[in-house]
């Protein structure tokens, strides 16, 4: 293990940390942003779809941008781009302002999560051991921060940009600070090497098991955030206060989760830990909807943050280990910039999923969806960590460390 390592781990953490803050403070304020622009309850769900639309086609420009340029370049400046746009959403006055700050913050992000990615499959490939999930542990982190802060700025009834600018005031410089230290293997790697592998090795039918996990993922979290505290509230007949209680739940959960998954795949392998966690969510899902009371109903979030936890970093991880087998870095660059895309698809899903099934039949049946679909990741797997050998058949690949790119590559 080098200093080269650590540092590129640190750094890529507070890097995730940072993400997670910048976009608690955005969704967390969207009251106060549609009055402080005026925008209408119509208008406003434009506005919330353009975000993961844009963060799409940024995610797709990501992958034939790293083919130039590493990542950590696109990670480097793709983050004070987000938190500029953070600001600009706070201290416009305009609609057309509000359009273009979210305009590129979505593009922004886009690029964003699929470098950040792109790092922590590489670092977890030079680390030899599963180390994905603790990336994802300090955005769930950042999260709890970044809402938080959205609720000290909501309680004093303090002005956007107010709440804002300390914010990125401080993170911005901190962020291109640590920067300097990122670890990324492309830097030493020509861009051409394996390049023509690599779209092979990203385009067949492997990676489909994976983008379906990740929207199922992206479907049961955008549930939970968009929809507990109305269901604890108007189903559950819960209190105001009370219905604000399981997402930040949800959160420390999925952070706890999160911290401990890493130990769990070294020790019990990542195809167990997902099949765990698919079925954890499941009995969440179940709870919520045959949940008599609140407390029993927040008990059912609680089990979601546990179990919808490690999917999303076990599915990067795949897909970027699994890449990198077939052609290379840039074919795992690209296997994970083409997956980051189905986390807006599923963002986009499952929001409108659960509130028309909830109108059209009962919010109860509607969190019976989500449930059915998370149980679909348990036919998918072994895709988590199966491999197949030179004769045709099929083994459980360990984590292994790689000398070549774990040193010199890097």
């Amino acid at each position: 293990m080098t200093d080269v390592l650590r540092r590129g781990r640190a750094s890529l953490a507070f890097s995730f940390l940072v993400q997670g803050v910048a976009f608690a403070l955005l969704v967390t304020r969207i009251p106060a942003i549609q009055d402080r622009y005026g925008v209408s309850d119509a208008l406003l769900p434009v506005f919330l779809a353009a975000v993961p639309i844009l963060a799409g086609i940024g995610s797709v420009t990501t992958e034939r941008l790293v083919k130039r340029v590493p990542p950590s370049r696109v990670l480097r400046w793709s983050q004070p781009v987000v938190l500029l746009a953070l600001l600009g959403v706070g201290a416009g006055e305009h609609m057309v302002v509000l359009g273009v700050a979210l305009a590129a913050f979505g593009l922004a992000v886009g690029a964003l999560d699929a470098s950040m990615n792109m790092l922590g499959v590489s670092l977890q490939q030079a680390y030899g051991r599963s180390i994905m999930l603790s990336f994802h542990a300090a955005y769930s982190l950042g999260g709890i921060v970044g809402a938080s802060l959205a609720w000290v700025g909501a309680h004093w009834d303090l002005a956007l940009w107010v709440s804002y600018l300390p914010v990125v005031a401080v993170l911005l410089p901190a962020a291109l600070a640590g920067s300097r230290w990122y670890a990324d293997r492309r830097e030493e790697v020509p861009a051409e090497e394996g390049k023509g592998e690599a779209g092979a090795a990203v385009g067949l039918k492997w990676l489909l098991p994976l983008c379906l996990v990740m929207t199922v993922a992206y479907i049961g979290d955008s549930t939970v955030s968009n929809w507990s505290a109305k269901y604890l509230q108007d189903v559950l007949g819960s209190s105001e206060e009370l219905a604000t209680v399981p997402y930040n739940v949800y959160m420390v959960t999925t952070l706890l989760g999160r911290a401990l998954g890493d130990v769990g795949v070294r020790r019990f392998g990542a195809v167990a830990v997902v099949r765990a966690g698919a079925l954890v969510a499941a009995v969440g899902f179940a709870v919520v909807a045959g949940a008599p009371g609140a407390w029993v109903g927040m008990l059912g979030f609680t089990l979601l943050g546990l179990g919808l936890c490690v999917l999303v970093p076990q599915t990067f991880a795949a897909a970027g280990r699994r890449a990198a087998e077939r052609g290379g870095p840039a074919a795992s660059d690209a296997a994970v910039a083409r997956l980051n895309v189905f986390n807006y698809v599923g963002f986009l899903i499952g929001s409108p999923l659960v509130g028309a099934l909830g109108d059209a039949w009962s919010y109860r049946g509607a969190m019976l969806v989500p449930m059915a679909l998370v149980l679909v990741t348990l036919v998918y797997a072994r895709s988590f960590g199966t491999e197949p050998d030179r004769y045709g058949g099929v083994h459980e690949r360990p984590y292994t460390a790689d000398v070549g790119r774990g040193s010199n590559g890097l």
